[in-house]
């Protein structure tokens, strides 16, 4: 049973203590933010009115760390609002009020013997039985908990948080000698459950398991640029995507997490791993301690590896210490690395290249798989905690040992022995034993090579994990086309999957909608499910690929039935007899938004990105979206032919008008676009199963379809006076002349057509505007423009 937590202290406002209270104040947790009080009172205080007994002034450092917050991009809170959550204090006046907490997480300034002298006073106070935790990420357990009761030390563990708190998944958790296991463990599974995190288990050692690899692969880079005589374009061009890391890289990544930070934690490394065979690694280049004397510490400094110079992005040399336009870095085995979908063989490729910089490649990732294999049992006991660190602290598509199995264990080692890398025992020995992979078994049963039994093992699996991997396993497809896969994924209720490049909806997506709700409805299944397991998109939207082909080749028929079809397909969602549940992740645009949308309920992941956002390709949504958003903002509003609709259909129009893009869930709510009985998950991981058991509990309510919307629209004078609007704006220069076209016409879809407030239009009616609309833009010049140019440079066109 996870650990019963609704009052959490949070000890230390900032960018860390404030991120963590802002992620447990939007999963509704009462938090207190404390920090200390301002030792200094200054004019500005007393500009604004304040006395140094003024609550506003003493507790001035957790206030404006809030405030922060609030405004912080990319956004720390779910929703701004949940604020309200966070009570704000100091440790001076507040610090008793911990005794009302269920769990207090220290997030102080990393030195000993402040941490120390904190806990004494959290002693005297604390409620017994309540979890006390440290955000530390270098300082043992042991040396915290030094004289402290033994209540105080049973309860206590680490919990390492990584920044942005909201975005970064892992939470690794590091039990003290004395430490309860089986109240830690309780705790792992509320870090699951409540806070959505992925739960890795290292030691007590210095930083822990992410941060010790991870900051290892970046010194490593950091030490051969220099020596290979590499520049910080050519580094991240190969340790990006291309190796199958975050496009942040490694001087980007060095620029968000701040370069004193990465440099505090190198150091520490240094100092403490005094028995390290690598630690000479952990020494940091001397341009970048001058760096650092001279202020350029990363994106909060406004300048670091990467600078903003003149509305561009400008990498450094670290030869000369100038900027100079961000370089494009072309090589082959880089080139030929990016045109591999799948992630391990992408890397495969990449270290089996024959230039320098797949020379680098191989070099630094044998160096980092040989470092992560000689810390298992110092860090972590497993591969697989190994790994999950680096996936979700670090954001690596595959983790050291996911890496090993993706080259080849087998000849990776061979190949290493020839260069004169010394091959750890324990790899060379699970080799002799006949297992050449770190993980095995299958997707139902998946295994890992312990390297402590010297065996496979299973491998720990969430028990409400679905994956389509062991449902194609079990025998679960039932019908696949190119665009789409339909699944049984039990209990009566249908998967449907797409798997198309980037998801983008087209014919054999729409036609696979169609098959699926029809076997529905017709075979009596509990529900449909609708959502995939891609990394960074639900659906990016419409193929405006085969929307240009059919303008080119003018076959109007054929696109205003693809459209129609379309149109039909998300109609049905809602106006089946089963429910139907879309579970988006990642980018859901266009296309993909209306298919979210036009479902019975969402469940969507906390981090969604979803918005209409056709017009940035000269068109307007045609798949139902001006219906579903007209009736997301229109609902309530009076069936009386005197009330005026138009202000609800502003909203509506401004939010496609705008192209917004919600940058979360809790956004999208915010938006419009999802509405108030749509349910949010923060574990990606438990998405299939939570949509799945939304379906269920729909069914097993009695579910019955919704009446049809309809809709009381002022017509042409509500279009007319959007028209006047726009006039302003496009005098103002606001707008273009074919942005007010467009836009224009969307407020005629909008508004309703040839209508008045006096009669009621269907659902069928906004869909015919849409694709009438749709239809007539792309036979405008300038759209097509838009089109061409989104396809050819992937970004939008404003003319």
């Amino acid at each position: 049973m996870a650990q019963r937590i609704k009052t959490v202290a949070v000890l230390g406002s900032g960018v860390m203590g404030s991120g963590i209270a802002a992620h447990l104040a939007g999963v509704g947790l009462k938090t207190l933010l404390l920090d200390i009080v301002p030792p200094e009172f200054t004019e500005a205080d007393q500009k604004k009115g304040l006395t140094q007994d003024d609550p506003a002034f003493r507790n001035k450092f957790a206030l404006s760390n809030i405030a922060a917050a609030k405004k912080s991009k990319p956004p720390v809170f779910y929703n701004t609002e949940d604020a309200e959550f966070i009570h704000a204090g100091n440790f001076d006046d507040d610090l008793d009020k911990i005794a009302e907490c269920d769990w207090i997480v220290e997030a102080i300034i990393e030195r000993l013997d402040i941490k120390q002298q904190l806990f004494a006073k959290l002693d005297a106070i604390r409620k017994p039985g309540s979890l006390i935790t440290s955000n530390t990420s270098g300082l043992s357990i042991k040396g915290m908990c030094e004289g402290r009761t033994d209540d105080f030390r049973q309860n206590f563990f680490v919990t390492h948080f990584f920044n942005p708190v909201r975005f970064m998944r892992l939470l690794e958790l590091v039990a003290g000698e004395e430490t309860n296991l089986d109240a830690m463990h309780s705790f792992a599974q509320f870090g699951a459950d409540v806070l959505g995190k992925g739960i890795v288990y290292g030691k007590d050692t210095p930083n822990f398991i992410a941060n010790r690899i991870g900051t290892y692969g970046m010194m490593y880079l950091l030490n051969a640029m220099v020596e290979q005589d590499f520049t910080i374009g050519e580094i991240d061009a190969l340790f990006g995507p291309a190796s199958g890391r975050p496009k942040s890289a490694v001087f980007r990544t060095a620029d968000l997490v701040g370069l004193d930070t990465l440099a505090h934690v190198a150091q520490n490394c240094y100092d403490s791993l005094t028995e390290d065979e690598c630690r000479d690694t952990f020494k940091m280049p001397q341009f970048v301690l001058d760096m650092i004397d001279k202020g350029m510490l990363g994106s909060k400094t406004k300048g670091g590896f990467y600078k903003k110079i003149d509305g561009k992005i400008c990498a450094l040399d670290w030869k000369t210490g100038e900027y100079a336009p961000k370089e494009k870095v072309r090589a082959d085995s880089i080139g030929a690395a990016r045109g591999v979908e799948d992630v391990g063989k992408r890397i495969k490729t990449l270290v089996n290249g024959t230039d320098r910089f797949a020379q680098l490649a191989w070099e630094c990732t044998a160096q980092t798989l040989i470092y992560s294999a000689n810390r298992l049992g110092e860090i972590a006991d497993d591969v697989v905690n190994c790994d999950r660190a680096m996936r979700w602290g670090f954001a690596w598509d595959l983790g050291p040992f996911q890496t090993w199995d993706a080259i080849g264990v087998a000849e990776s080692c061979e190949r290493m022995a020839k260069d004169g890398y010394e091959v750890p025992k324990l790899v060379t020995e699970m080799l002799d034993k006949g297992v050449t992979s770190f993980y095995g078994g299958t997707a139902v049963k998946p295994l890992y090579y312990d390297v402590v039994k010297k065996e496979e093992v299973p491998k720990p699996v969430d028990a409400r994990l679905i994956t389509l991997a062991a449902l194609k396993e079990q025998d679960k497809v039932l019908e696949q086309n190119a665009g789409a896969t339909m699944y049984d994924m039990g209990d009566g209720v249908l998967l449907l999957e797409f798997h198309t490049k980037m998801n983008a909806v087209d014919d054999d997506i729409i036609a696979m909608i169609h098959k699926t709700i029809d076997k529905a409805e017709d075979e009596g299944w509990n529900g449909v499910v609708i959502g995939n397991e891609g990394k960074d998109a639900f659906s990016a939207g419409a193929n405006i690929f085969a929307v240009m082909m059919a303008i080119q080749m003018g076959q109007w028929d054929q696109l205003e039935q693809m459209i129609n079809s379309f149109q039909q397909s998300t109609l049905r969602l809602r106006q089946s007899d089963i429910p139907v549940v879309t579970a988006p992740a990642g980018l859901a645009l266009g296309g993909g938004a209306e298919i979210v949308m036009g479902a019975d309920r969402v469940r969507a992941f906390a981090e969604l990105y979803m918005g209409l956002v056709e017009l940035g390709v000269g068109l307007i949504p045609a798949g139902g979206g001006c219906l579903e958003l007209l009736e997301r903002f229109m609902e309530g509003a009076p069936d009386d032919p005197s009330f005026n609709p138009l202000p609800l259909i502003q909203g509506a129009f401004m939010n496609i008008g705008m192209a917004k893009v919600c940058v979360g869930a809790e956004e999208g709510r915010k938006f419009g676009m999802l509405r108030p009985h749509d349910q949010i998950t923060l574990n990606k991981d438990r998405l299939f199963h939570d949509a799945k058991e939304t379906a269920l509990g729909m069914a097993r309510a009695g579910y019955r379809q919704p009446r049809p919307a309809k809709f009381r629209l002022p017509g042409e004078n509500g279009a007319t006076a959007i028209r006047w609007f726009l006039d302003g704006m496009m005098r103002g220069g606001q707008i273009t002349e074919h942005e007010y076209l467009m836009a224009g016409k969307l407020a005629r879809v909008l508004c309703g057509g040839d209508t008045s407030c006096r009669v009621k239009v269907g659902q069928q009616h906004i869909l015919d505007l849409e694709r009438e609309t749709f239809l007539s833009l792309c036979g405008e010049t300038k759209s097509q423009e838009r089109i061409q140019h989104m396809l050819t440079k992937n970004k939008p066109l404003r003319n």
